[in-house]
């Protein structure tokens, strides 16, 4: 069988780590596996990049002059929300040509239009879509915060800067997606069980089928490694309690650093035993822009995105914070397990799928700093630790393991293009 694995980006976000991962798992469990790609960084010979073209910037660049015309000719959130208004046809290219099943991933910000997928589906080619985030079934938007219109139809969307109307932008969407999925027979895929349980409300997916897959690791790269030997490598102290917290941009107030921010001064006051000898590491853009708000050392690293270097960073870290607000099932928490590294998050999103409360790390009540807090020290406990790192490793190696992530899709493969039975 032959998948061709659909993605805005190779390496470059959550949801283009996560399909090239698959890619591997696949091609390493007898599956032909091919990656599209609009934007590629290495130069793997498996991984196949639209022709370059100036081009394909122009439509990235109208997309966003759209959402910032109905903005109002604000920058309003400008980031937070895609309309597929344009995109390439990928149709008649002979990687798609030659593939049994189109896999589609995160493929926004004007690499595919919703015409562009409604000709996939017209091609006739089984197609299975694996939803790293809200985007498929709401209007415009990859997270919708507290808003739920999207169960019945998106109008009025909070994110557009005047707050919307009957007609906006989310409704004209929304109507445009309702009437592709009506048309198009997609086999959804959500990576937690979470995002799943929202898919199932959205009267965008109403009848269509739907599963949960979790994000495959290369857990024979991901593993435990001598602690000291991976701080020496990385210049960092030897004789502190290392707290990691990573994003793409450290700045980026979804992933909730304000909330680590306050978890750490509630630390400094309440837990003498810790506070001593804790320390910050933040890995991603502008690392240094919350230096000085925090109460504790930080150790700044930029964006890691070589697989082989992010072994050796969390193998650094005595333990993995995610204060995210709202999230689907992060590849950071599972690479920080598989390497033995316990995690503290909040109770939200898919991060209560992977965090096993007071089993392989602590799950805090939303937007509780102050609980925040207490996970962290509970977890650095001696008398906790061993065993939170040994358990984090085994939940990673049985649930996210290539093996077992490429055997659930090569079912959800033989069920699309009828080979089941």
């Amino acid at each position: 069988m032959r998948v061709l694995i659909v993605n805005t980006s190779e390496r470059i976000g959550g949801a283009a780590i996560a399909a090239n991962r698959l890619m591997e798992a696949l091609n390493n469990n007898g599956i032909k596996a091919k990656m599209l790609v609009r934007d590629k960084q290495t130069d793997q010979i498996s991984v196949v990049p639209l022709d370059k073209s100036w081009f394909h910037a122009l439509k990235f660049v109208w997309e966003r002059f759209c959402i910032f015309v109905a903005n109002g000719f604000h920058k309003h959130r400008l980031f937070e929300q895609d309309l597929a208004n344009v995109g390439t046809d990928i149709t008649n290219l002979p990687e798609f040509k030659e593939a049994d099943v189109i896999h589609l991933h995160w493929i926004n910000q004007g690499f595919l239009s919703l015409d562009n997928i409604r000709a996939i589906a017209r091609s006739g080619k089984p197609m299975v879509w694996t939803m790293h985030d809200m985007w498929p079934f709401t209007g415009t938007c990859h997270y919708s915060g507290e808003c739920d219109k999207y169960k019945v139809e998106c109008h009025h969307c909070p994110i557009i800067y005047s707050g919307g109307s009957d007609n906006d932008i989310s409704n004209k969407v929304f109507r445009k997606k309702e009437c592709l999925f009506k048309e198009a027979n997609i086999h959804f895929v959500a990576c937690s069980r979470w995002l799943e349980g929202l898919a199932k409300e959205s009267r965008l997916l109403v009848g269509q089928n739907i599963c949960s897959i979790p994000n495959a690791i290369n857990t024979h790269m991901f593993h435990p490694k001598n602690k000291k030997e991976a701080r020496l490598k990385l210049h960092l102290p030897l004789d502190k309690r290392l707290l990691l917290f990573g994003s793409l941009k450290i700045t980026d107030k979804r992933k909730g650093v304000d909330y680590l921010v306050e978890a750490c001064r509630w630390i400094q006051e309440k837990y003498a035993d810790i506070s001593s000898d804790l320390a910050i590491v933040t890995m991603g853009h502008d690392g240094d822009a919350y230096k000085s708000l925090f109460s504790f050392p930080v150790y700044s690293l930029d964006y890691v995105s070589q697989e082989r270097a992010l072994v050796e960073v969390y193998n650094a870290v005595d333990l993995y914070v995610t204060p995210s607000l709202q999230d689907n099932l992060p590849n950071t928490i599972v690479e920080a397990m598989a390497c033995g590294v316990p995690c503290v998050g909040f109770q939200v999103g898919g991060i209560p799928q992977m965090i096993d409360h007071l089993h392989n790390g602590y799950v805090a009540e939303y937007k509780n700093a102050q609980d925040f807090a207490n996970g962290i020290h509970w977890a650095l406990l001696e008398e906790n630790y061993k065993s939170l790192s040994d358990w984090a490793t085994r939940k990673a190696v049985e649930t996210y393991s290539e093996s077992n992530v490429a055997k659930s899709y090569i079912n959800v493969y033989n069920n699309v293009t009828g080979k089941n039975g």
